[in-house]
């Protein structure tokens, strides 16, 4: 699972280490995976604290895509608008940077999935 956090009209992106197994030297949102019994926003949660030191608010109402991506794992995105403390890049050996980004700058962007893109669009429009 994953979230889109959205600042005005700005999103943050991890860029994935270059010497990372899985989507190296891509563009993703902060993400992770559920743990055994653990409920899916619980998790999500879990790792916003984990990856960028921030206590998740509200999320929007279901996730803005769900899919599976080509390594066979099945990927939830939520939207997030609100969350408490400073976003911080707390695992740099996963992401070797952290960034907002307007939508003018998305297209240049080499992201984790193309199908992205339009949706991040749709959101900032």
């Amino acid at each position: 699972m994953a979230a889109v956090l959205l600042r005005n009209d700005q999103v943050l992106l991890c860029h994935r280490s270059p010497m990372r197994r899985w989507y190296p030297d891509v563009w993703d949102f902060p993400d992770g995976h559920v743990e055994a019994g653990e409920r899916p926003l619980a998790a999500l949660a879990r790792e916003l604290r984990e990856e960028l030191g921030v206590e998740i608010g509200k999320v929007e109402a279901g996730p803005i895509l769900e899919f599976t991506n080509t390594n066979g794992v099945a990927v939830t995105v939520w939207v997030c608008r609100s969350w408490r403390g400073v976003v911080a890049n707390l695992q740099p050996e996963e992401h070797d940077e952290i960034d907002w980004f307007p939508p003018g700058e998305l297209a240049g962007l080499v992201l984790a999935d193309p199908c992205y893109l339009p949706i991040l669009k749709r959101l900032l429009g």
